[in-house]
C-alpha cells in the first residue's frame, strides 16, 4: 500500500511541468525514504533525476518498494485539475494497475479524486557517480532562464566558460554573436540573488540551448540554480524542491567535431 499526502500540492504540479516536456513516460519509484524518478529524454541526450524525501510529506506510507509507470502528459492533465492551494494525496495498492490522485481544498469543502491507469515501462536505472566538479556556479534561477532564452534567439549552442573573471555564456548564429558575463557577487540583500562561483579549474563547454531551455521550466520551483561543470562529464543543472528534495538535469557536452559538421 502506498499513500503520500503533500500539503503543498502546487509543488507536485510544478515538478510535473518541469519534466513532462523532456520525458514522455517514466517510472516513479517509491521506497521508505522517498518518491523518486530517473529517466532519459527520448533522444537519450539528457537525463532527469528527481527526489522528494519522505519527511517532506505530511503523511508518507510505503509498505514495500513500488515502481509506478506513468505517462507524464496524462499525469500533468490530472494535476492541472488541482487548485494551487490543494492538498494532494497519491494512493496505490501493491500490485494494482492504477494510481489515485486525491485533491482536497484547504477548507476541506471540496474533494476530487482521479484514477489513472499505470503502464509497464522498461527502464534501466543508471548509476550516477558522485563526481568532483571543476567549477560550480550558483545563481538566481530566473537570471539563468533569461540568459538561455535570450541566447537561443541568436544561436542554438551555448558555450559556458568559467574563469577567474567569472562565468561567461556565449553563442554564435547567422545573425551574429552574444556574450553574457556574470561576476561573483555575494554582497546582496537577499541570499537568493547572490552569484557564487567555486572554481578549482577553468572549464569551457558547449551545450544545446534547446535542452537548457527545457531545464529552465523548473525555475518556479527554486529561487536559485546550481550548475556543476567538469570537462569530461555531463553538466548538472540542479533546482531544489522546497526543503524536501531536488530535481537534477544532466546533459552531455557537445563535442567539437559535431559542431564542425553541423555549423
Amino acid at each position: 500500500m502506498l499513500e503520500l499526502r503533500l500539503v503543498q500540492g502546487s509543488l507536485l504540479k510544478k515538478v510535473l511541468e518541469s519534466v513532462k516536456d523532456l520525458v514522455n513516460d517514466a517510472n516513479f519509484d517509491c521506497s521508505s525514504t522517498g518518491f523518486s524518478l530517473q529517466a532519459m529524454d527520448s533522444s537519450h541526450v539528457a537525463l532527469v533525476s528527481l527526489l522528494l524525501r519522505s519527511e517532506g510529506f505530511e503523511h508518507y506510507r510505503c509498505d514495500r518498494n513500488l515502481s509506478m509507470g506513468m505517462n507524464l502528459g496524462n499525469m500533468s492533465k490530472m494535476l492541472k485539475c488541482a487548485g494551487n492551494d490543494d492538498i494532494i494525496t497519491i494512493k496505490a495498492d501493491d500490485g494494482g494497475d492504477t494510481v489515485t490522485f486525491m485533491f482536497e481544498s484547504p477548507t476541506q469543502d471540496k474533494i476530487a479524486d482521479f484514477e489513472m491507469k499505470l503502464m509497464d515501462i522498461d527502464s534501466e536505472h543508471l548509476g550516477i557517480p558522485d563526481a568532483e566538479y571543476h567549477s560550480i556556479v550558483r545563481m538566481p534561477s530566473n537570471e539563468f532562464s533569461r540568459i538561455c532564452k535570450d541566447l537561443s534567439s541568436i544561436g542554438d549552442t551555448v558555450v559556458i566558460s568559467v574563469t577567474k573573471e567569472g562565468v561567461k555564456f556565449s553563442t554564435a548564429g547567422d545573425i551574429g554573436t552574444a556574450n553574457i558575463v556574470l561576476r561573483q557577487n555575494t554582497t546582496v540583500d537577499k541570499p537568493e540573488d547572490a552569484i557564487v562561483i567555486e572554481m578549482k579549474e577553468p572549464v569551457s563547454l558547449s551545450f544545446a540551448l534547446r535542452y537548457m531551455n527545457s531545464f529552465t521550466k523548473a525555475t518556479p520551483l527554486s529561487d536559485t540554480v546550481t550548475i556543476s561543470l567538469s570537462s569530461e562529464l555531463p553538466v548538472v543543472v540542479e533546482y531544489k524542491v522546497a526543503e524536501m528534495g531536488y530535481i537534477r538535469y544532466y546533459l552531455a557536452p557537445k563535442i567539437e567535431e559535431e559542431e564542425d559538421t553541423n555549423p
